[in-house]
């Protein structure tokens, strides 16, 4: 070590919000290329990046020294962690300095410096805290027009100095990155961009040599550098499980209660306690107590015991009977054969999470009896590190440059759009990516130019932001371990994202909000008050329901948790339409169940139709012997994260933490150079077992598809559970069922889908109306009751003045009535009446004679006024989508059915008619599902409506290319294509798609096509498509 010249110990990554370029990978792999031993990284006011770095060093053979630059208005300083203790107390202020308004740098790091090192060239700090030691303080010496200020200060004062280049960027051409960065955090143009906002050109992180011939005069300081690393902690060791306590209890008498609460609740949950039950509870209770998790298990059962009720534990933690006991879960492992090793075992170093989810409404309620129980000293949300995306990183460049607010938004939307449509057959790199979208959107300068530094700037740590749910709970003080900040909300966030926060050792507890569980809990309540049936959400279990399995089977599960989006529903209709009836009867529809909620993935999954196929099969053939008996269950097709597991066991000879550290992998961002150590090591062990090439390919393409976001068994089989009892309350109360989605928003379509899924179902939909409507949907019967929440502008408060007039004082007998005892804002009568909720009070006044009324105000009883004639149909459905945001006393195609009869369009319902024939369809555009050839080339999936059913279509790349700018919500289509048939199921292939307004000439007779007809194609069958009566 002494024979080396010089190690960084001021170096900012791209954790330094908007100040750093270069990642943690480029600036470790630039040191250890340099020869150099170790570096520090010391970003902006935090440890943002702390462990990825540790792990990135270290896998570089670099000691890594963590530290902070700690910065305000007045002061900086450079803090290093020498030792554990150190570690902490930076952490400590540097809490601090983020939570306490009235921060103190000088104070504040007088009171935490133990185990720090310091250096600055901040000479009021130096003063001040070598007053109390002069130990382990330094005056920092960088290269520029101060260092001899700072040099002969040092020389006054007796301090040591030590040598550094406050580097923050790798390599000397990312400055012009950095200013740009700068410029973006200032909101400035780069023209406007002052001088001392930036570093300089020369703060790069320079090759050891290089630096020391900086300091020709003071060799000393550069000696320091190395004197400093050699006394700093750097073999760091997170990872070690940081328990929450419960309650203040010891170890052991925390399992003594675990033990009585599980069997307790096993009483509960079976009645008498089968032998079988009782060796699953004492064999996980024997881990629980072996890897020190009562705790946990405890701090989490209290958790879900101040709910309501309805909630959903999920992830691995539900293969665990203990949890089952406990009420933390609701799915039987036993029953459901879900292994508790998924989510514990002896060899697990790593702490799983403890997933709930609970209703939607209910979870900031939830937070806050954390925080009220634990405090801020032991509790902290996980954060999210987000950083610029691509759009983003567009306007932003473009307003630095100076660009016009119109023009930006313009040239960014366009470049956005045709990003996916370039017909690249590779990956192309970013000069080609430039070149082309230069050439195909015409682009002037400096738009070229700014894309260009766009492509630079993306991905840039920005700022952080709160996790949708994950908190850390500690057993002492939080800030010990990580530092913390507090969101806009006031509530504390550690700094690390999950992927750190557990690579840290800290256990989080994800406390989740699901909308679907409160559309259960609503749908339930207004089940118990119309027809007195009270079902009891824990103890019900509808898995038997054949309606609900028939409804299942067929797809019919539009507003149902999770398998409501087109790609499951017709993923369930292929599945069971093709299979064979003997297969049918003896297949388990909560099983597949199981099967299609983890099949079903935001990446696409290219195994999903062989899955298809070998499920309808008596039998199907394995890939190699090693995985007989390991996949039956899912026909051979890799289903769950477990499989990736047992298959690299078995086939590649995986050692159990290999291939769990395998199946974590993938599921990480930062995975590249990881997955590539396992692929091979999966190769060579499965090359070694004589499993054939391309067997082991096959396999590993299906190991990938699991990259980014999958489920176990266990989540699986959780979210089938709340997805089945979804299903029968829209199997068996569809009105009380609808309401409840719709009032609780958030589904995956819009409220126009769904009022037209209720009317398709049968349902009569009913207006808003002052003296009929709650504030909510209600769904009674045969009726679904439009919400005053429906209408535009009328806020909660309003519409619940309304009802709770009405409910004290009776319904309101005219239009004067109402405005005398609610007495709501002008705007707010007007928005009301707008949207029909006076119409049955009015009596003989019209639309018009009220708002009269209103203009007139409180003279109007005295005053004679005009009596105008009342809007035309037209016009009141114009206030009807004005108010409402639809039309929803009526199909929307129906106003065009004349031009849409001249079209002689194909029903939805009659596709299956017209396979392998070119029809013309209409329909209102539901949702759409962007997506890629396996050549990179984008393409959409699209689900259409028409009065008689919804139907999938699928745009092509060239088709996507032509038609994409008209593809958006509620849009009226014609769409021309060609009807296929997979698995019983059909679909259509777009070949042509227009709004239906813009082919219809002056006397609304629609035009033809202008395009050439595909090849095959006459062009009578494109004008003249199958006779059809459509309304």
């Amino acid at each position: 070590m002494t024979a080396v010249q010089f190690v960084h110990l001021h170096v900012h990554s791209d954790y330094s919000p908007m100040r750093g370029v270069s990642s943690l990978e480029e600036l470790c792999l630039s040191a250890q290329r340099q020869g150099s031993p170790a570096m520090a990284l010391t970003d902006t006011n935090g440890l943002y990046g702390a462990i990825r770095f540790v792990e990135q060093a270290k896998q570089l053979g670099l000691r890594p020294i963590l530290g902070a630059e700690l910065t305000t208005d007045d002061h900086r300083a450079v803090l290093l962690a020498k030792t554990p203790d150190g570690y902490a107390n930076l952490c400590r202020v540097l809490s601090e300095r983020h939570c306490n308004p009235s921060f103190d740098v000088l104070a504040s790091v007088s009171r935490y410096r133990d185990g720090l090192i310091i250096f600055t060239d901040d000479e009021a700090a130096l003063m001040a805290w070598a007053k109390d030691s002069r130990q382990d303080l330094y005056v920092e010496l960088t290269p520029g027009p101060a260092m001899h200020d700072a040099l002969l200060f040092s020389r006054h004062i007796g301090l040591l100095s030590v040598a550094t280049n406050r580097v923050y960027f790798s390599h000397a051409n990312d400055f012009a990155t950095h200013r740009l960065l700068r410029a973006i955090a200032l909101n400035t143009t780069l023209s406007r961009l002052l001088e001392e906002a930036c570093c300089t050109s020369r703060q790069w992180l320079m090759p050891p040599a290089l630096m020391a011939s900086q300091f020709p005069h003071v060799p000393e300081a550069v000696e320091n550098t190395v004197r400093i690393v050699e006394a700093c902690h750097s073999d760091w060791r997170f990872g070690e499980t940081i328990f929450p306590a419960f309650r203040r209890l010891t170890d052991e008498e925390a399992f003594l209660t675990l033990k009585e609460k599980t069997y307790a609740g096993a009483q509960d949950r079976y009645g008498s306690i089968a032998q079988e039950v009782r060796d699953r509870i004492e064999k996980e209770l024997a881990i629980i107590q072996g890897k020190r998790f009562a705790h946990y298990f405890l701090v989490v059962e209290e958790i879900v015991k101040t709910s309501k009720g309805t909630t959903c534990g999920r992830g691995s933690v539900a293969a665990s009977i203990v949890s089952y006991c406990l009420h933390i879960t609701h799915v039987d492992p036993i029953k459901h054969n879900l292994f508790f090793e998924r989510f514990l075992n002896p060899g697990r170093k790593d702490p799983p999470d403890i997933d709930i989810d609970f209703a939607w409404d209910e979870r900031d309620d939830i937070l806050q009896w954390v925080f009220e129980q634990y405090g801020e000293r032991q509790a902290a949300m996980v954060a999210n590190q987000n950083s610029l995306g691509f759009r983003a990183a567009i306007r932003e460049v473009a307003k630095v440059y100076g660009m016009p607010s119109e023009e930006i938004g313009r040239i960014s939307s366009r470049v956005v759009r045709q990003k996916d449509l370039l017909g690249f057959s590779t990956l192309p790199t970013n000069e080609q990516w430039l070149c082309r979208i230069s050439q195909v959107l015409k682009l002037k300068a400096p738009w070229t130019e700014i894309l260009a530094q766009a492509l630079k700037a993306q991905n840039h740590f920005r700022h952080l932001s709160m996790h949708c749910g994950g908190v850390v709970i500690v057993p002492d003080e939080i800030r010990r371990y990580v530092p913390v900040e507090y969101t806009a909300k006031r509530l504390p966030v550690i700094q690390w994202e999950k992927d750190q926060t557990e690579d840290a050792g800290l256990v989080k507890i994800d406390i989740l909000g699901n909308r679907s569980l409160a559309v259960i809990r609503d749908a339930l309540a207004a089940i118990a008050k119309h027809t007195g049936r009270r079902i009891d959400y824990e103890t019900w279990d509808p898995l038997n329901d054949c309606a609900t399995q028939d409804a299942i089977r067929r797809g019919n599960t539009i507003g149902c948790f999770y398998i409501e989006s087109p790609a499951t529903r017709l993923l369930l209709r292929k599945l069971w339409t093709g299979m064979p009836p003997h297969r049918r009867a003896e297949a388990d529809v909560f099983e597949y169940l199981v099967m299609v909620s983890s099949l079903v993935r935001p990446a696409t999954n290219p195994f999903v139709e062989d899955f298809i196929r070998r499920a309808q099969e008596d039998s199907c053939a394995i890939w190699h012997d090693k995985l007989r008996g390991i996949l039956d269950e899912t026909h051979g097709i890799m289903t769950y994260q477990e499989d990736v597991s047992k298959v690299a066991m078995a086939l590649a000879d995986f050692s159990i933490d290999d291939a769990d550290q395998l199946r974590k992998v993938l599921s990480k961002k930062h995975k590249a150079k990881q997955l590539q150590d396992y692929r091979v090591q999966f190769f060579d062990g499965a090359t070694e077992n004589h499993v054939p090439l391309e067997t082991i390919e096959d396999i590993w393409k299906m190991i990938l598809s699991f990259a980014g976001y999958s489920f176990c068994k266990p989540h699986s089989a959780s979210y089938a559970q709340v997805s089945f009892k979804s299903a029968y309350l829209r199997t068996h109360y569809p009105a009380e069922f609808i309401a409840a989605v719709i009032s609780n928003q958030g589904g995956f379509y819009s409220t126009f889908a769904y009022v037209s899924e209720a009317r398709r179902m049968g349902l009569a939909i009913l207006l808003p109306d002052i003296n009929e409507s709650d504030w909510a949907y209600r769904g009674e019967g045969e009726r679904l009751r439009m919400g005053l929440m429906q209408v535009k502008t009328i806020p909660k408060e309003l519409g619940e003045r309304i009802i709770k007039e009405r409910a004290q004082n009776g319904p309101y007998r005219s239009f004067q009535d109402f405005l005398g005892r609610v007495k709501p804002e002008p705007a707010h009568a007007r928005a009301l009446v707008r949207a029909g909720c006076c119409d049955s009070i009015v009596g003989e006044l019209t639309r018009p004679a009220l708002m009269w009324r209103l203009y007139a105000g409180s003279d109007f009883a005295s005053s004679p006024l005009p009596i105008p004639d009342d809007y035309s149909s037209a016009q009141k459905r114009a206030q009807e989508i004005e108010s409402l945001g639809f039309l929803a006393s009526r199909h929307p195609l129906t106003l065009y059915r004349k031009q849409i009869e001249r079209l002689r369009p194909v029903p939805a319902s009659q596709m299956h008619r017209f396979v392998g024939r070119r029809i013309t369809m209409v329909g209102v555009l539901v949702t759409e599902k962007a997506a890629e050839t396996k050549h990179g080339h984008a393409m959409e999936f699209i689900t259409l409506e028409d009065v008689t059913a919804l139907y999938d279509a699928t745009l092509f790349p060239e088709v996507y290319r032509r038609c994409c700018h008209l593809l958006s919500p509620n849009r009226l289509c014609v769409v021309r294509g060609l009807v296929e048939e997979a698995f019983g199921i059909v679909t259509l292939t777009v070949l042509d798609l227009y709004l239906l307004e813009s082919r219809m000439d002056e006397g609304n007779h629609p035009r033809p096509l202008v395009r050439e007809p595909v090849c095959g194609e006459s062009c009578d069958a494109l004008l003249d498509p199958p006779h059809n009566s459509f309304l």
